[in-house]
């Protein structure tokens, strides 16, 4: 693990985030006392759409009809 003082991380901070998407942690430290850590994070999976059957109409972003409108606004 790597150990940097505070001003270290402020100016080379790009640097240090590199580290750490590599897999590296990075421990800041305020004079000799440990203040942090940078650490990766772990990310889920990507989640799979599809869950259920469903399929967007063609004319899904088409303009709405009198009565979608009407329903819309609350004239119903």
């Amino acid at each position: 693990m790597e150990r940097v003082k505070v001003q270290y991380a402020k100016t080379h901070l790009s640097a240090l985030l590199a580290s750490v998407e590599r897999g590296e942690e990075v421990l800041i430290a305020r004079g000799d006392r440990p203040v942090a850590r940078l650490v990766p994070v772990d990310c889920p999976e990507d989640r799979v759409l599809g869950f259920v059957p469903y399929a967007v109409p063609d004319d899904f972003a088409g303009p709405l009809t009198d009565d979608e409108v009407d329903a819309w606004e609350g004239d119903v």
